[in-house]
This record gives structure tokens, sequence and C-alpha cells, in this order.
């Protein structure tokens, strides 16, 4: 995990201190320095921030609310691929859980992507990791849920955004079967060939199911479907995919 000394603003911060923080803001939420044409949107809540009228939690909030954040990470994704950079941005860490998932993803289909983004910045543990005055960063828990957790969370503090696309959170990654190092994904299956389905003759019975034929579902309509599910429906369709299916949709994303 990253190694650094967290960037805290105070009242008795310079101005110099203060400019310093700021970048390390757009470095830990854009992921980059925003260009001279976008700061231009962004020129007021600077200014408010180097003039302490305004401290780091109230700049994240509007600045995870602008256009230029949204329009970059939110217009671009699925929900729940936007869930997880949200909270790689805000909190530092990957989403722990489908229930964490859930709950956010709820917020985010009944009350709006900005309410959602407050309400991570309002929750108690953003709170107590960072308060008021200090910027986000990649954090170590003293503790986490199963190592799949810790992880995920030292992957996509690591990895660049878009990395593995815009579609598919880690979580499902891991539960497609997934080998993540340093930032990319590969299957054990990956470069084997599947065996093709034998052709019916007259003996053979056809299979009675209600399941439709791989071949009839094109790899960018099962794309759209993670893509615009919520986390639960997310989670079957992942989980039923068939082994031909998979392997068009890593196909797909590689």
């Amino acid at each position: 995990m990253h190694d650094f000394e967290p960037v805290t603003v105070s009242r008795r911060s310079t101005v110099e201190d203060r400019q310093l923080a700021l970048k390390q803001i757009y470095r830990q939420v854009l992921e980059r320095i925003p260009f001279e044409s976008e700061r231009a949107s962004l020129a007021q809540l600077e200014k408010d921030f180097l003039k302490d009228k305004i401290g780091v939690r109230r700049f994240l909030k509007e600045l995870g609310c602008s256009d230029l954040y949204l329009d970059f990470f939110y217009y671009s994704s699925s929900n729940v691929k936007f869930l997880e950079t949200c909270f790689k941005h805000f909190l530092g860490r990957a989403i722990s859980s489908h229930e964490e998932m859930r709950h956010y993803d709820r917020i985010l289909t009944r009350m709006g992507v900005r309410d959602m983004i407050r309400a991570i910045m309002d929750s108690e543990e953003y709170r107590k990791a960072f308060g008021c005055f200090t910027v986000p960063y990649p954090r170590t828990l003293n503790c986490y849920e199963s190592p799949r957790v810790y992880l995920e969370s030292q992957m996509i503090n690591e990895e660049h955004v878009g990395q593995r696309g815009w579609s598919m959170p880690t979580l499902y990654w891991h539960q497609m079967g997934y080998t993540c190092i340093n930032g990319v994904c590969h299957h054990p299956e990956a470069y084997e060939e599947l065996n093709s389905p034998q052709p019916r003759t007259a003996n053979t019975p056809r299979a009675h199911n209600n399941a439709v034929p791989t071949s009839d579902i094109p790899v960018d309509e099962l794309l759209a479907l993670i893509r615009t599910a919520s986390p639960a429906q997310a989670r079957e369709l992942v989980a039923n995919l068939t082994p031909q299916q998979r392997q068009a949709i890593r196909a797909a994303i590689h």
C-alpha cells in the first residue's frame, strides 16, 4: 500500500500548505491535476479553500458533486463500478461486501448521485478516518473482513482509473474467478480452448431447460446487462454465466 504522511490543514496553515493540500486532493479524487480549462469551474471553490473559508471535507463534497467529477467518473461507469470508485477516492479502500454495495446503491438509485456522495462523506467512518481537515488517502486498516477485502483495497488503490474497464467492480472480477496482480487480471482458463458443443444426433435427447443459448446473447448485451443491473441482479447474473459466456466477456474486456 502507499506509505506517506497524511496531508492535513488547520487554521494555522499557510497558503502554501493549502496549495499543497489542494494538489493532493486532486491527485486522490480526480487522479490527476485538472487542466486549466477545467479549473475555471473550480475557481471560486479553490479561492474559498485557499482563504480558509472552507475545510477539506467541504471542498471534497463540492468537488465530488461537480460536473467535472461526475462527467468523468459517473456518466462513464456502471452504478456499481462508480460506487467502487467513490470508495477509493473518498474512503481510501475497496467496498467490503455486497451488503455495503447494496446499501449505497439504494441511496444512489433512490436519492441521486450527489446524495450518495454526501452519505459517504457524512459517514462515521469518514469522520473518524479523516475528520474535516485531512485529505483522504489509501488506507491500511487494522482489521479487514477477509483477505479478499485487503487484496481488493490494495488493488484499486494502486491501479489507474479505468484500468479494468468501467462496468464491473473488483467484487465481480473475483466472483468470475480472475486472479489480479499489480492491477492486471487474468483467468486460469483465459488461454484454454473450450470444447465445442458436440452435434446432437438422432439418438441424443434434447436438453430441456429454459436457458437462453449463449450464441443468442451478444457479448455487448451481456456487458450491458451487468452494467445496468442492481448489485443483487448483477451478482446473480455473474454467478449464472456459462463458461462460454465468461470466456466471451473476458475476451471483450481484454
